[in-house]
Formats: C-alpha cells, sequence, structure tokens
C-alpha cells in the first residue's frame, strides 16, 4: 500500500468519523447507513444453498430447498436468483430480481402454468411464496430508496448498535418505517422491525449466525422474519456460501426463465 493511499484510507476514515458525531440526526442516520453499504461492496457475485422453514401459529411447519445466486452490478442494484427445488408443488418455481437504485423489476416463473409473470408495483407487499416475507423484502435495500434518522446508541445481546430510522421513498411501499439495530463495529444489522403503512409494528426480522467471507463480507446463516399480527415465522437458512465463482449473466434474464 502506498503512503498516498494509506493516507487517504485514514482521512477517509477520519471524515467519516466526524461526521457520524454530527448532531443533525437525519445526516447521521445516513452516514451511518452509506458506511454500511460502503463495507459491503466488492463480493462481485456469490451462490447458496437456502432452506425456507414456514412455521404457522400452531407450530406446523414446512420447509423449501432453494438454490440461490446473486450478482452485484456495479452502479446499480444488484441481481438475485431462486430456483426451488423442494418440495413437488413448487419445484422449478424461479424467482428474478433486478434491483434498482430507486425501485426494482421482479419476475416468478410457475412452471404448472409455463409462462413468466411480472410482480407489478401494487404487488409488492404481497407475500413472497406464503412466506412472511414480502416481494419488497426480498430486493436488495439500496441506499438510494430510503431516507434515513440516527435515533439512539444502543445494545443488542451486549454489542453496541446504532438505532437509526429508515423511511421508505416509494409512496406504494408496503411500510412507513423501519427501525435498524446495525452493529458499530461491523456495520451489519442484527434486527429490524417493520411498521404497516398506519405505523403499527407489523414484523420484526433478526439476523443470526454471521460469517465472514473473504476476510471482509458478512453474511448471516439465519434470517428470522416473526410477524406479530399472524403469529406466523419465516426462517430462511443459508449454507455453502460461495464468492466469486462462475456465475453467467445470462441466467438473470428474464427470457431464460422458462428455458430451464
Amino acid at each position: 500500500m502506498t503512503l498516498l493511499r494509506l493516507f487517504l484510507l485514514t482521512l477517509t476514515a477520519l471524515s467519516f468519523s466526524i461526521s457520524a458525531q454530527t448532531t443533525d440526526p437525519f445526516k447521521r442516520g445516513y452516514e451511518i447507513a452509506k458506511e454500511s453499504e460502503r463495507r459491503d461492496d466488492g463480493w462481485q457475485n456469490f451462490s447458496a444453498d437456502l432452506a425456507m422453514i414456514l412455521k404457522n401459529k400452531q407450530g406446523e411447519k414446512s420447509v423449501r430447498k432453494i438454490k440461490s445466486k446473486t450478482l452485484e452490478v456495479k452502479g446499480d442494484g444488484d441481481k438475485s436468483l431462486l430456483l426451488f427445488q423442494t418440495p413437488r408443488d413448487v419445484k422449478d418455481t424461479t424467482f428474478l430480481t433486478h434491483s434498482h437504485k430507486t425501485r426494482d423489476d421482479q419476475w416468478l416463473y410457475l412452471p404448472a402454468l409455463k409462462r413468466v409473470k411480472r410482480i407489478s408495483s401494487s404487488s409488492k407487499g404481497g407475500s413472497f411464496m406464503g412466506s412472511e416475507f414480502s416481494y419488497e423484502d426480498m430486493s436488495s435495500p439500496e441506499l438510494e430508496k430510503y431516507t434515513y434518522k440516527y435515533i439512539r446508541d444502543d445494545k443488542y445481546k451486549g454489542r453496541p448498535v446504532f438505532v437509526i430510522e429508515r423511511l421508505p421513498k416509494d409512496k406504494r411501499s408496503l411500510y412507513s418505517k423501519n427501525l435498524m439495530w446495525i452493529d458499530q463495529k461491523q456495520y451489519i444489522p442484527w434486527k429490524i422491525q417493520y411498521y404497516n403503512r398506519r405505523g403499527t409494528h407489523l414484523k420484526t426480522l433478526i439476523y443470526r449466525k454471521y460469517k465472514r467471507y473473504l476476510k471482509k463480507f458478512w453474511r448471516p446463516g439465519e434470517m428470522y422474519m416473526a410477524n406479530l399480527r399472524t403469529g406466523k415465522t419465516t426462517i430462511l437458512a443459508w449454507k455453502n456460501y460461495k464468492f466469486r465463482t462462475i456465475i453467467r449473466k445470462n441466467d438473470f434474464n428474464p427470457r431464460s426463465l422458462a428455458k430451464r
């Protein structure tokens, strides 16, 4: 590392530290969210195995196995592909998301109908495949999609965290706001509370079992979503993360979904 680059990195870190202490809660909230996004930049792509575990209020459980691929797009949002493998009634169902800075494009291939369905903006608050995650939750949370406000410093299971408020700019969003608990050291989220358009606490998302990959990028082993209104829960259990693998860009083409 050159002395010039070391100086610039030190200056950047110092600038962030100073700006983070601003008394303006909106500026400070934005800087925290921006730093979180900056630290997760440059992973290029990854694949993973995913289990979606659905549980109703009575404790009855169903499990879906999924193959996942995600592609980082410079200057834009990520592209993600989910291919359902089991059980039989959802096998070969494929879900594609093109996230952008201020909007998302999503498609769902339904093998029983042999057609690709585009998810409309008005439908993105709906349940994704019967889970407690909405279609909106399945897109990448690009910085430009929200406004931010620092609320307070706090602790989450003994770890120092920032609590910030995130407000969707999209007036068609399912949510009025999110409250986020972000690790003060690693800038990763531990918990998100989702509030509906009436301001009622609707759902809580908990991140568990983080591991670091490529000595830099943190990914959860589990994402636990609890719906306070219905009593239902969904766990997304991730394993076999593989970064910077060979992933075909054509896999993320909507016209390729029906050809698998």
